[in-house]
């Protein structure tokens, strides 16, 4: 079993930065593949970043790749995301997941564990 709790998220300015942590409870953190994803008002879960457990290998949506940045801390059971260049079209819940794969999913319903999410809103 592996709970999960997110934290950072808040209010912030078109072209502002934003932390968030994922803070997991469970001995096995260090062998899961941890993701992010967001869910806008009306629209489905979408994929946001995700890191692996074996070589710490990360990946990213199209809209994120460039802006965003995954990395995870296995002595702290924490994964982050650095969020920079934030755009109003970035906000969402953002919500982490773990996933019992060597290769990090890009699909929700392939991940084993979900936080309650963290509100982001970007204003313009």
């Amino acid at each position: 079993q592996v709970q999960l709790v997110e934290s950072g998220g808040g209010l912030v300015q078109a072209g502002g930065s934003l932390r968030l942590s994922c803070a997991a409870s469970g001995r096995t953190f260090s062998t899961y593949a941890m993701g992010w994803f967001r869910q806008a008002p009306g629209k489905q879960r979408e994929f946001v970043a995700a890191i692996s457990w074996t070589d710490y290998s990360t990946y990213y949506a199209d809209s994120t790749k460039g802006r965003f940045t995954i990395s995870r801390d296995n002595a702290a059971n924490t994964v982050y995301l650095q969020m920079n260049s934030l755009k109003p079209e970035d906000t969402a819940v953002y919500y982490c997941a773990a996933a019992a794969a060597k290769i990090p999913p890009r699909r929700a319903f392939e991940y084993d564990y979900w936080g309650q999410g963290t509100q982001v809103t970007v204003s313009s």
